[in-house]
């Protein structure tokens, strides 16, 4: 994209942003890994609320949930569960960080990553690469397609090896009821 179409695509993604409070999607998941023949798929339902609570519930082929609420990443593992401090852990803490400001229509001024901004279509396609050494160890880069109403469609993660995750949203619902119950885990 040039210049003027990544602040047209960065303006009109805050602007859905800002009227945005609830969503909810479903969401199909796909690792790929090279050295496997088929993409591993699960399936499930993305839950946020503003101002940054955020559910990823996994229903197929098992039940998981992550519950990211305050600086804590909640997991429920078939009713096993645990917690993270995402402020020990900086990778945790960027994703989450990344998801909240990609509802909230601000992760164009993240200073943690280089911005690159594409076509994909009729879509808009942005890649964040950390620019932090440990962080790109981790995670080669992000990128996110979204449509022209300036919602994320899909969020694909790559790893350094080239193995990547991509989660493809559908049905999505925005500014319905949500209930803060759905967040305790």
């Amino acid at each position: 994209m040039n210049s003027a179409e990544a602040d047209a695509l960065k303006s009109l993604v805050k602007q859905q942003a800002k009227t945005t409070k609830t969503i909810t999607s479903a969401f199909t998941q796909y690792k790929h890994m090279d050295f496997l023949s088929n993409d591993i798929v699960t399936k499930g339902t993305l839950h946020f609320k503003a101002p940054n609570l955020v559910k990823w519930s996994y229903v197929e082929p098992f039940a998981y949930s992550v519950v990211f609420k305050n600086e804590t990443l909640f997991i429920n593992d078939e009713g096993k569960k645990s917690h993270i401090d995402m402020r020990s852990s900086k990778l945790f803490k960027q994703l989450n960080s990344l998801i909240i400001k990609s509802i909230k229509g601000d992760m164009f001024n993240a200073e943690e990553f280089i911005i690159e901004y594409y076509k994909s279509g009729e879509n808009g396609l942005v890649y964040f690469k950390p620019k932090d050494k440990k962080s790109a160890s981790f995670i080669a880069s992000f990128q996110l397609t979204f449509n022209k109403q300036g919602d994320v469609e899909i969020v694909k993660m790559i790893e350094p090896s080239g193995d990547y995750t991509k989660i493809v949203f559908s049905n999505k619902e925005l500014n319905n009821p949500v209930s803060d119950a759905l967040f305790t885990n």
